[in-house]
């Protein structure tokens, strides 16, 4: 069995838990429009082979054992404007379910680490930015990687200039139930941050900016193995961004986001599979 074939096997398990539409026909029927597990399988697919709308529907043209798993045939594929509204039609939650599942897929560690980068935004026409004041040019994301899988656990992203250690707070929370530590850098340096983590059962790794000598002391306490841990982070996002993409194509910010989310989902699904 191809690598992609066991990819779209597992993407389709997925997206099908994520929908809930296990007894749905992925092609349209009686007026019916694409079951939502298709649209999200074929979203993953054109991620996975790295091609535009256009391009990735017409290599899936030729792939009938692919479309298969989907339940599709060639004469089922929509139109690559289709794809682009049903990607707005499914709700930003059922992006999310995906990339918890696709972290599931791995053995969790119960340590994490986070860390942000940034994903440039497809440069648009001076006109178009004039139009819908299309000012800043990258997307700011954080993510929470668990260290041992490598596993993309959660991710946040904005365009505003809000502190890491508001995002960092942001992303911990929702998952701390599921850490057991987590690792960040000086730029999470923040005491609220600690106390928070430290409510919630969560050992913080977050060394202090060293400002007086009690700084030095308590980094000097952090578990050095467990801290160095942390650029683990930076290398999922290397992968990433050499693997699949280091830019997100969309125009509009909530595109942009399902589109990370997006990409994060197949960087853990391929990591399960091959």
């Amino acid at each position: 069995m191809s690598k992609i074939s066991r990819f779209t096997g597992k993407v389709v398990t997925l997206a099908k838990s994520a929908v809930g539409g296990r007894g749905e026909s992925a092609a349209p029927q009686g007026g019916s429009g694409f079951a939502d597990y298709a649209v999200v399988s074929l979203h993953c697919l054109r991620i996975y082979l790295e091609k535009s709308y256009r391009e990735a529907l017409d290599l899936l043209s030729e792939m009938p054992q692919i479309l298969a798993e989907i339940g599709l045939e060639k004469a089922d594929l929509p139109d690559h404007s289709t794809l682009v509204k049903a990607f707005d039609r499914i709700k930003m939650a059922v992006w999310r379910v995906l990339l918890r599942l696709s972290a599931q897929l791995h053995e969790p560690s119960d340590h994490a680490a986070m860390d942000a980068t940034f994903f440039d935004r497809e440069n648009a026409s001076k006109h178009y930015c004039r139009r819908t004041n299309y000012r800043v040019q990258t997307l700011k994301t954080t993510a929470l990687v668990d260290t041992a899988s490598q596993a993309v656990l959660d991710v946040h992203c904005t365009t505003e200039k809000r502190h890491d250690t508001q995002l960092g707070w942001q992303l911990a929370s929702r998952n701390a139930g599921e850490l057991h530590s987590l690792a960040a850098d000086k730029g999470y340096d923040w005491q609220q941050l600690r106390d928070k983590l430290r409510e919630e059962g969560v050992r913080s790794l977050i060394k202090h900016r060293e400002f007086r000598p009690i700084d030095h002391a308590h980094n000097a306490r952090i578990d050095g193995t467990l801290y160095r841990q942390r650029a683990l982070s930076e290398t999922v996002f290397s992968v990433i961004k050499r693997t699949l993409d280091d830019a997100v194509r969309a125009r509009s910010w909530y595109r942009e986001f399902r589109e990370i989310v997006l990409m994060c989902a197949v960087y853990n699904i391929k990591r399960a599979v091959s």
